[in-house]
């Protein structure tokens, strides 16, 4: 599939979710507004708006892992349009657990309208991400097939909530690891990753087996594109995260970075981290006194090798897909 066919292919995507998400003057409305809002088609008065969408890299995966399976992609857009409106539900929610008042430059949905309805505008959001899975019906899937991937669909969602479980309990511990960080995010973030990918290549006819192998395809781009979001919630600018510089720390996030820091300190540096972690947040001189910590432990290089590392691991995959 060449970039244009993707650029069309992401087009119809957006075409399905915007139908999915039509305009109404009804006193329901707002609901279906902040959900716009929320994918930058909105303004905070539900006008009409384009602002940053977000990378639809979940969307992409689908379908190109539908056309390198040997299927045709314009088939797989109400999978690939459910996967980006579950991805973004799960943003949704996320920010209001982790109370970011920012997100793509904008403010987030809870930071405008409370809550309790962006918690409405999320579940909602979800609920419409099924019913654009049903609409592969209209492109010929058959039910059989379109049944599967409900089921795992909807065990790619308990993942999910399984990482972001134990993300937020990870916030009040010190006995974290590198490995029960990359067990976490497994399921918080690179579950959707390798649903994604399996999906296409399923729609594509693809056996169980061979759609096995595109998920775990899925699954090293996940872990990748998770951690390299690590490193920019640490030491990406502004322009490019939409969030302040070293925002995560500041948020006391306890990101792969944060977690090799302490598991190599030396005594006296885990206390400081340690107390500077216990409050509500870290405030800017305990923000550049992690970054100096980081830096001088070489922790963002080695990092960025281990995302090199599932970058390749991903590519010998794809090579092997046949």
């Amino acid at each position: 599939m060449t970039p244009t066919h993707t650029a069309a292919d992401l087009t119809a995507v957006e075409t399905e979710m915007r139908a999915l998400l039509a305009l109404s003057n009804g006193p329901l409305s707002p609901l279906y507004g902040m959900m716009r809002y929320h994918l930058g088609w909105a303004d905070t008065a539900f006008a009409p708006a384009a602002s940053d969408p977000g990378k639809r890299l979940r969307p992409q995966l689908c379908l190109l892992c539908c056309a390198a399976a040997g299927g045709d992609p314009s088939v797989a857009v109400p999978a690939a349009a459910a996967i980006e409106l579950l991805h973004n539900f799960t943003l949704i929610h996320d920010d209001i657990q982790d109370q970011s008042t920012h997100r793509r430059h904008r403010r987030t949905v809870w930071d405008i309208w409370g809550a309790a309805q962006a918690i409405n505008a999320g579940d909602g959001m979800y609920a419409v991400s099924h019913l654009a899975l049903l609409r592969l019906r209209e492109r010929g899937v058959p039910a059989e097939q379109i049944v599967g991937l409900f089921g795992a669909f909807d065990e790619t969602v308990l993942r999910i909530c399984e990482g972001q479980f134990q993300d937020i309990g990870f916030e009040s511990r010190w006995d974290i690891t590198a490995a029960d960080y990359l067990q976490m995010i497994g399921g918080k973030t690179v579950a959707i990753f390798a649903f994604a990918a399996h999906a296409g290549a399923t729609i594509a006819a693809a056996n169980g087996e061979r759609a096995a192998h595109y998920g775990n395809l899925g699954t090293a781009l996940g872990r990748g594109f998770q951690l390299r979001d690590d490193v920019l919630g640490i030491w990406g600018a502004a322009a490019v995260t939409g969030k302040p510089a070293a925002d995560d720390i500041r948020r006391r996030k306890k990101s792969l970075p944060v977690i090799m820091l302490h598991e190599r300190a030396s005594t006296a540096d885990r206390a400081t981290l340690e107390r500077l972690y216990a409050g509500d947040e870290v405030p800017p001189d305990g923000v550049a006194t992690v970054l100096e910590m980081l830096n001088a432990a070489g922790v963002e290089k080695e990092c960025l090798e281990i995302v090199d590392g599932y970058h390749a691991n991903a590519f010998g995959l794809l090579s092997a897909s046949g």
